[in-house]
């Protein structure tokens, strides 16, 4: 049993990790931090928790040493404390932006500023273990996923890895638990409900993530805003480098996947659900991956699904955790979502 604890657990991110961790038989929680929230029963902030646990809201400058410490923060706030953080828990899981990147060039392009502690970034695993898997194992940190970049990257990923994209034009459709849990004009309800609106048409720093494990293939992204709270949903027009027909990408993909505890190969002949769909991963660590080739051109289409919040953010961290602590992998991420939702 490992004792853990959640800097910053009152957002949506930090309230889906502490969920998980609370259903872990391996992590006993002993402190979760907010700010705003101190002093206050955690299931006030997540009513979901209700029952499952008694504990309070500390101060985040109140950090007791633990094994592991997970850092649900605002970007730009754990680069800041970092050498603090160190000094209290043996591993460190980042769920923020700050170390995602390996190099402080890409961040500065991305972010638009200098890091604040750049020699920390090669101590970071990229905590995607679908890539990182080795590198996890055993790891002292690991850093958080862009939701976005993981829903890419997982469905990319078969064909990348065979260097066999000569280009790609990639939209996700997102829900409004990506802007996080402050309130904000663009997340206010009449002027959110009924919309699909295009927010980064181009520039989205997710993309960093996607050039970095993709292996930087000429990639045109955007993100579009739609009506629904939970998911990520990426469709990717790639175009091939050499002609392939569909049987030799159901290979790619089932070389790359089989083994896989949390990614699933989704193409049906029948069906309502016949391609991925992030409704039915709402709170669930999988990732639904299926694809169409277009019979007339060297043009796949590539469909991919997750929940934001899990697999886009806590569960892939509970997962890194899991290896880094030498655990099973599925421990305390079996739910396996919901339907009908």
């Amino acid at each position: 049993m490992i004792r853990a604890s959640i800097i910053g657990g009152s957002g949506y991110a930090g309230g889906e990790l502490l969920r998980l961790l609370l259903a872990h038989p391996e992590v006993e929680v002993v402190q979760c931090t907010s700010e705003r929230s101190k002093g206050r029963f955690v299931h006030s902030v997540h009513p979901n928790l209700r029952g499952r646990t008694t504990l309070k809201f500390s101060s985040p400058s109140e950090i007791s040493p633990v094994d592991v410490l997970f850092l649900a923060l605002p970007h730009g706030e754990a680069s800041k404390r970092i050498e603090e953080f160190a000094g209290c828990a043996e591993r460190i899981v980042d769920l923020s932006a700050d170390f995602r990147l390996n190099d402080s060039a890409s961040y500065s392009r991305w972010y638009g500023s200098e890091h604040p502690a750049p020699e920390w970034l090669d101590r970071f695993v990229y905590g995607l273990p679908e890539f990182s898997r080795e590198a996890l194992q055993g790891a002292q940190y690991a850093s958080g996923v862009g939701c976005n970049a993981t829903a890419v990257n997982l469905s990319l990923m078969p064909l990348a890895q065979h260097g066999l994209i000569e280009s790609a034009v990639v939209e996700v459709k997102v829900g409004s638990s990506e802007g996080g849990a402050k309130a904000g004009a663009a997340s206010h309800h009449p002027e959110r409900v009924g919309c699909v609106r295009s927010f980064a048409p181009t520039g989205h720093r997710h993309q960093a993530e996607m050039e970095m494990v993709l292996g930087a293939p000429t990639l045109h992204f955007s993100a579009t805003a739609v009506e629904m709270v939970r998911g990520v949903l990426c469709t990717a027009h790639v175009f091939l480098n050499q002609d392939m027909d569909e049987k030799s990408i159901w290979g790619l993909y089932r070389e790359c996947y089989n083994s896989e505890p949390f990614v699933r190969i989704v193409k049906e002949r029948q069906g309502l659900y016949r391609f991925p769909e992030p409704k039915i991963l709402a709170g669930s660590n999988y990732a639904d991956v299926g694809f169409q080739k277009d019979p007339a051109t060297n043009r796949v289409v590539v469909i991919g699904a997750i929940d934001n919040l899990v697999k886009g953010a806590s569960g892939s961290a509970v997962q890194s955790m899991n290896l880094m602590c030498g655990f099973d992998e599925h421990m305390g991420l079996d739910f396996p979502g919901l339907h009908p939702v």
